[in-house]
């Protein structure tokens, strides 16, 4: 009897350890994520995490309830095939977010100053109307349209409202003149500079500037953290596809990346990495914090820059060029893609995925294939059903600019719009759809 016994108790220490084994197998492939400026403090890679921690800076006024839980890394798994492609396959954002529990969060950045306010509430509507996971916004305010803020996204009616939360920031800037830096280029727009320092317990985000529209999950363009490599901390689209009509290949006075530069309008930032990376320079021999590197910077090229913290940011990866990786112009297609002549081939393939209004053409009759855009999100009542309430009437209303330098191209500003579309229709409506009985 002593002799079964023990065979039992053997039999049932080895199932134990073989349970273990296989949780702890399972748990090896995703590992819990770290929060950002504790314990270790050697930076995470994107590919570990590219979410962020739960935790924000305590002196920031927060909007809708906090974030509970540590965010996942995102992405779905082959990303060596991205890698490859330079960016995400068409459908890498949708079965990624079908994939993951509901709890993960994307982190986005605005910083909003002027008459940006009702702007920056149509850029938010356009990524939650199609993201899939949750996102939480960080918006840098002035002090009197904090106030506005908080109005325009409150009254957002459930379900769309429990698709983020908020937190509203002031305008700060940790070092130099705040008042100079606050007017180096568009009001405010030198605050995503200060980002990695402000934003201490987030990993990574996307910033966008206000004149930004998603016409794709933005859960695509988080993907691209997953293709990172083991030295890229941020990411960004080129300036222009052709050095012969770019502006930094014709008239920058000063270092900038590649062959064309970047265009920081839509930014990818691994806040980990970023914060624990010494950059190099041409100010002193050895490397030099994020932090300690803007000032000095700012100092040295004042008189020779002239799109303020874009520029910045080009000198900055000029002389760091294995810490960036750039994205396909499609995801941040601007008028200069189309107003002298079609030069994005990606969005001609593809369609555009992320709509960059810059030059004001959201809010006069320059490009109107633009303003035609932005009118039917800004104007889409919502809850509505998308295909009457947002897709036909911008189509018919895209007829009248297709005369246009932009809108003789209309596949290119509807062909991602109407495919998104039919993906949220089909999550939304047909899953839901039971089989009939045999």
């Amino acid at each position: 009897m002593r002799i079964h016994c023990r065979v039992a108790v053997v039999a049932l220490c080895f199932g134990l350890f073989l349970l273990l084994y296989f949780l702890g197998g399972n748990a090896a492939d995703e590992p819990p994520l770290k929060q950002a400026g504790k314990g270790d403090s050697a930076p995470l890679t994107s590919a570990e995490r590219a979410g962020g921690s739960p935790g924000e800076p305590g002196d920031a006024h927060q909007g809708s309830r906090p974030v509970r839980g540590d965010a996942r890394r995102s992405g779905s798994r082959g990303g060596d095939a991205l890698a490859r492609l330079g960016r995400p396959k068409s459908e890498a954002g949708h079965a990624l977010s079908k994939s993951r529990g509901s709890d993960e969060v994307m982190h986005l950045a605005v910083v909003a100053c002027g008459n940006r306010l009702d702007e920056t509430l149509t850029m938010v509507k356009s990524a939650l109307l199609f993201s899939v996971k949750k996102i939480k916004l960080h918006i840098f305010a002035e002090q009197e349209l904090s106030t506005h803020f908080e109005k325009g996204l409150n009254q957002w009616p459930r379900p769309f409202s429990s698709k983020f939360q908020y937190r509203l920031y002031p305008i700060t800037f940790s070092v130099g003149n705040a008042e100079e830096w606050k007017k180096l280029f568009k009001p405010c727009a030198a605050q995503r500079l200060f980002l990695p320092v402000i934003l201490k317990d987030v990993d990574a985000l996307l910033y966008v500037d206000t004149d930004v529209l998603f016409l794709r999950p933005m859960d695509d363009i988080w993907s691209f953290f997953k293709v990172f490599n083991s030295t890229q901390l941020a990411a960004m689209a080129p300036e222009h596809e052709i050095p012969k009509i770019g502006w930094y290949s014709r008239f920058a006075r000063h270092p900038f990346f590649g062959v064309t530069g970047v265009n920081s309008g839509v930014m990818l930032m691994n806040l980990t990495r970023i914060r624990g990376t010494l950059f190099k320079n041409s100010m002193i021999a050895t490397g030099l914090s994020w932090e300690d590197l803007l000032h000095p910077l700012y100092q040295k090229y004042k008189n020779h820059i002239t799109w303020g913290d874009q520029d910045l940011l080009n000198i900055i990866f000029h002389y760091n060029p294995e810490s960036l990786y750039t994205f396909p112009c499609q995801w941040n297609y601007r008028p200069d893609h189309c107003m002298y002549g079609s030069n994005c081939r990606g969005a001609e393939e593809e369609g555009v995925s992320i709509l960059h209004g810059n030059r004001g053409v959201y809010h006069d009759d320059k490009q109107p294939a633009f303003k035609v855009v932005y009118d039917a999100i800004h104007d889409y009542p919502l809850e509505e059903n998308l295909f009457q309430s947002l897709f036909f009437p911008l189509q018919t209303k895209f007829l009248d600019t297709v005369n246009t330098l932009c809108g003789r191209i209309p596949q290119v500003f509807l062909k991602q719009v109407e495919k998104t579309m039919r993906t949220v229709y089909e999550r939304k409506v047909i899953r839901h759809v039971k089989a009939p009985p045999e």
